[in-house]
Formats: C-alpha cells, structure tokens, sequence
C-alpha cells in the first residue's frame, strides 16, 4: 500500500465489510420475501444464513472506522458522537444515521431466526416478514451510500463520477450473497434427510442464479465507470489511467478485481447454473467448488474497495 494516504486500510475494510454485511442482508431478505415468508423451504434456507450473518460485518467494519477516528485516543472516546450532532444531507451524516438504522432492524430480523431464543413481542413469523420489508431499503441505502459519499468528492477526480454508487451496490450485493455461499457451503455436511437435501439443492441454484446475475450488472457497472471516465475530458480522463493497462494498479484491477473476483466466478457459477436454468436438471455442485467461488467473489469485492480508495488518492487532490 502506498505510504502518505489519509484513507487506508481501516476505511478500505470498513468499506468492503459495510457493503458485504449490508448486501447478506438484503438479499436475506429479498429471498424470504420472494419466498412468500413461509416457514420451510429453500428460500428460507437462504434467508436464514443472510439474516444471522449480514450484521456482523457492518458492525465489524463500523468498529474500524470508529477507532480510525481516533475515539480510543488519550481524551478523545467519544469523538465518534460528533458525526451525529449535525443532521444535514451531506452523505456523512446521511449514511451515519443510516448505518445506525440499519444494524438496528438487521440485528433484529436476525434474532428473528434464533429458533430457540424468546421473542418477547409476540410470534417470531409476525415481526419476520415486516423487519424483512424494512431491511431491503436500507440495505440497498448503505451499499450505495459509501459509493455516494466517494463520488461527490470534486476534489478527486478517479471519484468523481456517479457510477461508483452503482458499482459499489452490485459489488456488495454480490459479496453478500457469496458469504452467504461460503457460509452454507461450509456448515452443510452429509447425513442430511431426503427433504432437505432436496432444500439444499434449490437453496444452492437460487443464490449461484442470483450472484451470476449480480455479477453480470457488476460487469455493466464497470463498463459504465471506465466509459464514463474516458468520454470526460481533463483531470477524469487523465486519474483513470492509473487502472488502465501500464499503470500503477492496472493488474491489481485486472487480475484481482476482474479476473479473479468476477470473470472466473462468473463463469464457473454459469457453468453449474445453465443446466437447471435450461434443461431442468437437478442444480449439482461440490460444497469445496462453492466454497472457492464465493471466496473469489468476497476477495474480488475487497479488491475493489482497495483500488478504487486507494486510486482516488493517488490521482488527486485537483483544484476545484
């Protein structure tokens, strides 16, 4: 990592865990909801993952940022509060309250999954369905948001542009549904029942189907972002080069970003999806390759963060 830089590598995982958690949760929720909310099958299975492991992440990732504030400094515990003694529009105090908002209900529609926890407001189903309506926006709100808050800096030109918001959303919906991927993969062992192997089949095909579309928009995402770039003319043009081929963190982005966290993956989740897609055959893979799919997919996620902030300090500031 280059030396001098204002953002390292506290705000670079704060990045990617807020967007990954934020993203298990979102498509948690999206899956129960496109389940109809029932209490069996694979979109529950889905849902269930998501739900217990996307606000650990955020709360990972905003303990990071907490502490790269300095609120643990000699007199300064509780510097952290200031960011909520204003409330104004700017994408700082928007996404502070929103980060708030949101380990708040996601906390709450996970502990809606403990099946043997006491749920002291009444039936667990009741709360389920309405903490998932809720979650989906502010979810989709805190993917974006660090995207936002990057691309209304005028000052930094390899930011500067409305397409990060975007890119930075598929990439966390992508990463999320890979934890979740990584996360089944690795607790899902033999000796299941014929009903629920059959559950965890369906589960399987509706997350790969799901990250392989989210990983084509990705695709979409970055196209936009270079194209963007080199159709503006100036300081734009000229901070993109630093990921173009040649320069300084072009093969961090073409291989790790690109290659490995999205073309490989991609493909490979192709690979096993089109049979069922097409042909109706049951969705069959082995618990090792999702395993190392959603591991490429989550390192990819990381990756971008990392390119990206550390991209937008090396080519700036401009004056405005």
């Amino acid at each position: 990592m280059p030396a001098d830089l204002t953002w390292g590598l506290p705000v670079i995982l704060y990045l990617f865990l807020a967007g990954m958690g934020a993203g298990a949760t979102t498509v948690s929720a999206s899956m129960l909801l496109r389940g109809g909310g029932g209490a069996r099958g694979p979109h529950l299975e889905v849902a269930r993952y998501g739900a217990l492991l996307g606000p650990i992440p955020v709360i990972l990732g905003v303990a990071l940022i907490v502490l790269e504030l300095g609120s643990f400094e000699h007199g300064n515990y509780l510097r952290f509060i200031n960011l909520f003694l204003v409330m104004n529009l700017s994408p700082m105090s928007v996404g502070s309250w929103l980060l708030v908002a949101f380990i708040v209900t996601s906390s709450m529609y996970g502990y809606s999954f403990l099946r043997t926890a006491p749920m002291p407001f009444g039936d667990r189903l009741k709360w389920r369905v309405p903490l998932a309506w809720i979650n989906v926006p502010l979810g989709l709100g805190v993917c974006i948001y660090t995207g936002v808050l990057l691309g209304a800096m005028p000052s930094r030109p390899f930011w500067n542009s409305p397409v990060p918001a975007l890119l930075f959303l598929m990439s966390a919906l992508s990463t999320g549904a890979a934890l979740i991927i990584l996360a089944r993969a690795f607790i899902t062992r033999g000796g299941l029942t014929e009903e629920h192997r059959e559950i965890v089949h369906k589960s399987g095909y509706l997350l790969a189907s799901t990250d392989t579309a989210i990983i084509g928009f990705e695709f979409v995402s970055i196209f936009l972002f270079l194209m963007f770039a080199y159709l503006t003319v100036g300081d734009v043009r000229h901070a993109i080069a630093v990921i173009l081929p040649g320069g300084e963190l072009a093969s961090l982005f073409w291989v790790g970003v690109v290659l490995i966290g999205l073309v490989i993956p991609g493909l490979l989740e192709l690979y096993f999806v089109l049979p069922s897609l097409l042909y109706r055959r049951k969705y069959a893979v082995s618990r090792w390759t999702e395993m190392a799919i959603a591991a490429a997919v989550i390192f990819g996620g990381f990756m971008l963060r990392y390119v990206v902030v550390i991209a937008g300090q090396i080519t700036g500031p401009v004056g405005v």
